[in-house]
């Protein structure tokens, strides 16, 4: 066995590492970290560890590691292996390339009726169930009459069925996409001349149809009216925020949605049901007001209906209490008692028929003036191509609509399938969500997402694979070839009803933002900003606002990541922060600096600061100034130490030779931060002090090295004496160094 030396770098020992430390490299008895370890008061200890750490090293002798050699490849050989591996072309690369785009083809022939057909069969019953009430609810909030949110439901489920990789999630209408959906809607149907507030088919008076006659002869939609306007403008913003969608899963952006965080995505949550509160509103007084839009909506509406309180429906708003209250409780009730029910309660469909039945018997329309759903028609309309002249109108609306969508249908297959023990594909998510929003815009149909409500209660019923949705999608059909009709008397305000209930759960999460803001008073703040521009301004902007808080909170935390001083455990080859443990023991002559963070161009100011701040040596400067003769009259009228030679040479007798860099948290380095360590070795060899790194990844050694760090020999023979696999064998590098030089000094 070669015995190492403190200068072989490839040589260490083998062991476990402290927090954030290097490997132990020194031979010696086995000893704990734990020793001599205390953590000072007042300090508060890190997440996961407990005051003092345990830690036992074991002395398995040294051991011998060679770098290994890759075969570097360039990039004509690679892009041409690569092309050559696309071009192949066989039965079975077709037949895979199929399973991969159509994952159904693969788990449909492996399908075991005996164990998951009764289960998908319950599960897609109650889905569907559930789903006709919600979607006739939802075109409320879209501005389109409730056939079309009956067909988005019928289509998404199918095709969802067929291109998801979820067993578990439920596709179809989500209330926030609703929401953005009615939003550009009432937009383009007042730039056209119509009143979004009209319940009705067609203009409002006859002054509205003389503007809308005039707006449809200049956009070519001669005997369009209201709805049918609406509907294009709908399927219009739905295909183009599909072929988004579609193009991020092509381009394989599913990691896009990361960025995403769920603080972001819960204060987007909150902000939009604060917002798709306020516009149901009017439905359950039974008023009459004007939809606003863009900044400061959500206050205008509430303004408005103040001034127009004493005008409220009577019947509107008995039915809507009786509603809203018979629908809290039963949900409730369901909460409750969620362990011992197999099937949760079908309350928003029980209400819907019973309020239905009073209001057909009751004739509550033609005596009190009670807004009613209308007319829904049976059947399918025939497919028509959205228009390309809208498409280009409300393309940059379609952005955030596709962004979110796609964002809560990954997040969403990603949590059921971490749950449940299987895996999905972002890239393929990404694929399905834009084919069920760009196939239905041609049946007149507008977006839909994956649904966290309608996913939980598929879950709880025993959905195994999604066949379920292909049940609940026979049940849409039903409703559309038989059951419409007879909603044809169903009051508005029971269908806001419906809606505002479904709001709990995400209304439900400001109650978390004290414990998140104790937590990570950044997340607190991007939820917070996020809820509230979206309430104050418009959903579009809290989510963009959401977004770049988030990117510069994440920009904050490296661009100032913790920085401290190590000292060594005891006698262990451990290393701890010396103003966070007490009884940890300096190595003399050598400071080891951590830096808790990745070295960029936006912190190496920072990283420099840190440095001289905590070394008690701004290097930089000292370099510079060309050592100024008052600090070298002060350092020679000092005592000079005969065992250290370059005392002397640093400004106020600094009295430390080394600096050994922790680079363990360096995740990567880029060239700004390749330049500060060159400047920074150069200034501190000018002034006597060697600048060693200890624990650099595999990134930053390729970087040191492509740079020129290094020196010209790219082998392993230049990274001795300046790469450490460990701190601590970079300190006794530094150690052995400085008494070389102590002994020089001696004999000269």
């Amino acid at each position: 066995m070669i015995e190492p030396s403190p200068h072989t770098q490839p040589l260490c020992r083998a062991g476990p590492a402290s927090r954030g430390s290097s490997r132990p490299a020194a031979p010696g008895p086995p000893s704990s970290c734990s020793s001599h370890l205390r953590r000072l008061p007042g300090r508060p200890e890190a997440p996961g560890m407990d005051a003092p750490s345990e830690l036992v090293l074991q002395d398995v002798g040294p051991a011998l590691v060679r770098r290994r050699a890759l075969a570097a490849r360039g990039l004509h050989e690679e892009l041409k292996g690569r092309l050559r591996r696309g071009c192949e072309c066989s039965w079975a690369r077709a037949w895979a390339l199929l399973q991969a785009l159509v994952p159904a083809t693969h788990w449909l022939p492996r399908y075991r009726p005996r164990e998951a057909l009764a289960g998908d069969a319950l599960s897609g019953l109650v889905i569907g169930i559930l789903l006709v009430p919600q979607a006739i609810a939802y075109s409320l909030l879209a501005g389109l009459q409730p056939v079309y949110s009956l067909y988005t439901s019928f289509f998404a489920n199918l095709i969802y069925a067929l291109l998801g990789t979820s067993r578990h999630v439920s596709v179809g209408i989500f209330s926030l996409l609703c929401l953005m959906v009615g939003q550009v809607v009432d937009r383009e149907l007042q730039l056209a001349g119509f009143d979004p507030a009209q319940d009705g088919p067609g203009p409002a008076a006859h002054g509205g149809a003389r503007n809308a006659s005039a707006a449809g002869l200049a956009l070519g939609l001669q005997g369009c009216g209201r709805d049918c306007y609406a509907i294009r403008v709908a399927t219009a913003l739905t295909l183009m925020a599909g072929i988004y969608q579609v193009l991020m899963g092509v381009l394989r952006l599913g990691f896009v949605s990361a960025y995403l965080s769920q603080p972001l995505l819960d204060g987007f949550a909150a902000g939009a049901s604060l917002t798709i509160l306020t516009s149901q509103l009017r439905h359950l007084l039974g008023v009459r007001v004007p939809r606003h839009r863009g900044p400061g909506m959500v206050v205008s509406t509430w303004l408005s209906l103040l001034r127009s309180a004493g005008q409220a429906n009577l019947c509107d708003v008995l039915t809507s209490a009786v509603c809203l209250v018979v629908l809290l409780a039963t949900k409730e009730l369901s909460e409750r008692c969620r362990h011992r029910l197999r099937v949760p309660l079908p309350t928003e469909l029980a209400v819907i028929v019973v309020a239905t039945l009073v209001s057909h018997f009751g004739r509550l329309h033609e005596r009190f003036g009670s807004s009613v759903a209308g007319d829904i028609p049976t059947g399918f309309l025939a497919p028509r191509a959205p228009d390309p002249v809208l498409m280009q109108r409300v393309a940059l609306d379609a952005v955030a609509l596709a962004l979110v969508g796609s964002t809560f249908s990954v997040s969403l297959a990603e949590m059921f399938a971490r749950s449940h023990g299987y895996s999905v594909r972002a890239n393929q998510e990404l694929l399905a969500v834009g084919c069920c929003n760009v196939v239905p815009a041609f049946f007149h149909c507008f977006a839909t997402s994956a649904a966290l409500a309608k996913s939980l209660v598929k879950t709880a019923t025993g959905c195994h694979t999604q066949l379920s949705s292909v049940v609940s999608a026979a049940v849409v059909l039903l409703v559309l070839l038989v059951l419409a009709p007879l909603f044809r008397d169903l009051q508005r305000c029971v269908l806001a009803c419906v809606i505002v209930v479904s709001l709990r759960g995400a209304l439900r999460k400001v109650v978390d933002v004290p414990r998140l803001w104790r937590l990570s008073p950044a997340d607190g703040l991007v939820w917070v900003a996020t809820a509230a521009t979206c309430v104050l301004l418009s959903t579009e902007a809290g989510l963009l606002a959401g977004v770049l808080l988030s990117l510069l909170t994440l920009a904050g935390r490296t661009q100032r990541p913790h920085a401290a001083l190590l000292a060594r455990v005891g006698d262990s080859a451990c290393f701890e922060d010396a103003a966070e443990f007490e009884g940890l023991v300096p190595e003399p002559g050598v400071h080891v600096f951590r830096f808790g963070g990745p070295l960029h161009y936006a912190n190496k100011d920072f990283f420099l600061r840190a440095l001289y701040s905590l070394t008690g040596l701004d290097a930089g400067h000292v370099a510079a100034g060309g050592r100024e003769p008052g600090a070298r009259a002060a350092a020679s009228q000092g005592p000079r130490d005969p065992t250290s030679t370059v005392a002397a040479l640093l400004p106020g007798g600094t009295g430390f030779h080394a600096v050994v860099v922790d680079c363990a948290p360096l995740l990567f380095l880029d060239a700004a931060g390749l330049a500060t360590l060159r400047d920074l070795r150069r200034d501190y060899e000018a002034l006597g002090v060697a600048l060693l790194l200890a624990c650099c990844g595999p990134s930053v050694r390729d970087m040191l090295r492509r740079g020129g760090f290094l020196g010209e020999d790219l082998g392993d023979a230049a990274e001795e004496g300046q790469l450490f696999h460990s701190v601590h064998s970079a300190v006794l590098a530094a150690q052995a160094r400085h008494r070389a030089l102590v002994v020089a000094d001696a004999t000269l």
